[in-house]
């Protein structure tokens, strides 16, 4: 069958879409990118946050209205939103046929074949729209406490199909699985199981296997990348993987992604420095820097804590680029504690932030609490936060015209036709601001290929650069 798939949310998402799509090819099923060609379609959702939750309902709807005027026959929902609402969702949306959870990826197998459908699921929802207004009534009782769902297990490992989805250059790679951390905020742990890290040969075999397809660049991914090997006892598990990855042929860039406070390593940072495939980039969510609303999060740590662990970092590592995320608007937020927030952001000088406004979702202890910041407020506080970071932004902007770069170059712009796409070592795929190539003939560079540049100028927070040649 013609096997279509629109996958959404994170990259780790991303991953276990990439996994279907090659267990689908695996069972002789075509491909298509065109959803009303499409006898089969899988959405893959997202269920982290309202606005997450309405975009895949959306999709859903929208996927759903191809089996009455197009070659749809099955319609396929799976992910965090299935994990959290099957039951739900196949209640109040009669078009989905099977629904699966992210523990049961591998059966997407008899799904597409109309044979796989375990139909239980847990959860209560607050009420959705249809894209036409019509509700969709998610509210659900609790389920009964004895007898639970069990939380997913299941991992991909390096024989196990995956088709990729992203450019031919650049792949992530899922070291670990589900989180043991009980965030005030988050959902995942329920949605994503208990933390499981891959074993190191196995991801450095998938690593292997990547390289010799021409992948260059390799993102390292979880819910919390510093805490692999912890769970299996195995500490120093991630310094000895970075430099066993450093050591592959044909990869010319390791990134990590979502890095946590408190197990980040000075073995880890030593890696990282003494490594010359390794990019000298960490992401951290910090979440918050007032005291008093980490601790209502249920977050490690404090502000000195915070400013002491950046400073260990840009000591071990010179030169590196440091990423975070905030939440605002968390139920009991004050006014003082977005100013500690603001200067934290001010003193700290961050590479790259991101701000999102706090969401209010069931299954969290944080719904107990009233979520007592309005949405007004929140965004205000988002806007403030963002409009400090955009200063910093532009004073290193400044800094950095007329300097030489190594780029790796992405594709061609959406905006020109003349003009290309490129990221320097401290800038990530999709999450931060890019490097546009002007002044060049876009047919002499391929995507993936690595180049040195000159920064001529800057377009808010993305650098404008003049291609000097290939290395």
């Amino acid at each position: 069958m013609k096997i279509g798939m629109v996958s959404l949310g994170c990259p780790k998402n991303l991953v276990d879409s990439e996994v279907m799509l090659g267990l689908a090819q695996q069972q002789g099923h075509e491909l298509t990118g065109d959803a009303a060609d499409a006898e089969v379609l899988i959405v893959n959702t997202c269920a982290f946050i309202d606005k997450a939750k309405q975009e895949s309902i959306d999709t859903i709807l929208e996927m759903a209205e191809h089996k009455k005027s197009g070659a749809c026959r099955r319609l396929i929902v799976t992910g965090c939103m299935a994990e959290r609402y099957r039951d739900e969702l196949r209640a109040e949306i009669p078009e989905i046929d099977a629904v699966l959870g992210t523990g049961e990826v591998p059966e997407i197998v008899t799904a597409l074949d109309g044979m796989g459908d375990r139909g239980t699921g847990i959860g209560n929802f607050i009420p959705l729209l249809r894209t036409n207004g019509e509700a969709v009534n998610l509210n659900s009782p609790i389920p009964d406490p004895r007898s639970p769902v069990p939380l997913p297990t299941y991992i991909y490992d390096a024989d196990t199909p995956r088709l990729l989805a992203t450019p031919r250059h650049y792949a992530y790679v899922k070291i670990a699985e589900g989180c043991d951390y009980k965030c005030a905020f988050c959902i995942i742990p329920k949605l994503r199981g208990n933390y499981r890290s891959r074993p190191h040969d196995s991801i450095l075999r998938e690593a292997e296997r990547l390289a010799a397809r021409g992948v260059k660049e390799l993102l390292l991914i979880s819910q919390d990348t510093s805490f692999y090997g912890i769970d299996r006892q195995e500490r120093g598990s991630l310094a000895r993987l970075l430099r066993a990855l450093n050591r592959v042929d044909g990869l010319e860039w390791i990134r990590m992604l979502y890095l946590y406070p408190t197990t980040i390593g000075g073995d880890v940072l030593d890696a990282m420095a003494e490594s010359e495939k390794v990019c000298k980039y960490i992401d951290l969510p910090l979440q918050h820097a007032s005291d008093s609303v980490l601790k209502r999060m249920k977050r490690p740590g404090t502000r000195a804590s915070y400013e002491k662990l950046l400073d260990r970092i840009r000591t071990r590592v010179p030169g590196v680029s440091l990423r975070t995320t905030f939440i605002v608007g968390f139920p009991g937020e004050t006014e003082a504690d977005v100013a500690e927030l603001e200067d934290f952001v001010k003193t700290v000088r961050f590479d790259h932030v991101g701000v999102f406004t706090y969401s209010h979702e069931e299954g969290t202890s944080a719904h107990q609490l009233a979520d007592d910041v309005g949405a007004g407020m929140k965004t205000s506080r988002r806007n403030r936060l963002m409009k400090v970071q955009k200063r910093i932004v532009g004073d290193a902007q400044k800094a950095r015209i007329g300097t030489a770069v190594r780029l790796v170059v992405d594709g061609p712009a959406a905006e020109h036709e003349l003009v290309l796409r490129a990221r320097l070592e401290s800038q990530a795929p999709d999450i931060d601001p890019l490097v546009y190539l002007t002044e060049c003939d876009p047919a002499e560079f391929a995507a993936g290929q690595f180049i040195q540049a000159k920064v001529v100028g800057s377009r808010d927070y993305d650098l404008l650069a003049r291609p000097l040649g290939s290395i």
